[in-house]
């Protein structure tokens, strides 16, 4: 398996991903599909911002990709990103994410990013783990913030230090 950067030939093989995603979790808080369009668009936004579509490939399939992007546009939060990481049914719980996760540490440090935050549906508890195996940690939940499958939906937040510090970046 290697790791690399998403091309725009990728998209349509992520789409997939993210689109079943969608269909059959809490993972995503949509409750519709994405079209092409839409996420060339999301693309084209997330790499023209600097930040990385990372994708896990093996023997020409893909099997799942991850990213991170603003958490919040003012100012004050730009050494903060959020994370994403969505894996295709049968490539779950095979390690896969953990590489993909773990490639993105480096490229938020590289931008002089000092945190990084996930938030993840408080029912999906596999996801939580996953996380905290990361190194991120709990740190606030958001009750009943999301809506799908016809109940309401828990958020919760983790996160991790990118650059092994809680002081703060040492040059802002």
């Amino acid at each position: 398996m290697i790791i690399r950067d998403a091309t725009l030939e990728d998209l349509a093989a992520i789409l997939d991903i993210y689109n079943e995603v969608i269909a059959t979790t809490t993972a995503i808080y949509n409750d519709d599909p994405l079209s092409a369009g839409e996420f060339a668009v999301w693309f084209q936004d997330r790499t023209a911002a600097g930040y990385p579509v990372l994708l896990a490939e093996e023997s020409g399939k893909i099997l799942g990709f991850s990213s991170f992007g603003d958490f919040r546009v003012k100012p004050g939060y730009r050494f903060t990103v959020e994370h994403s990481v969505h894996l295709s049914a049968d490539a779950r719980g095979k390690g896969i994410g953990t590489a993909l996760v773990q490639a993105l540490f480096p490229r938020a440090k590289a931008l002089g990013k000092h945190t990084m935050v996930g938030a993840v549906d408080a029912a999906n508890e596999g996801s939580i783990r996953f996380h905290e195996k990361l190194g991120f940690q709990q740190v606030g939940m958001l009750p009943q913030v999301g809506f799908k499958f016809g109940r309401w939906l828990d958020l919760v937040f983790l996160q991790r230090f990118i650059d092994g510090a809680s002081e703060g970046p040492a040059t802002p």
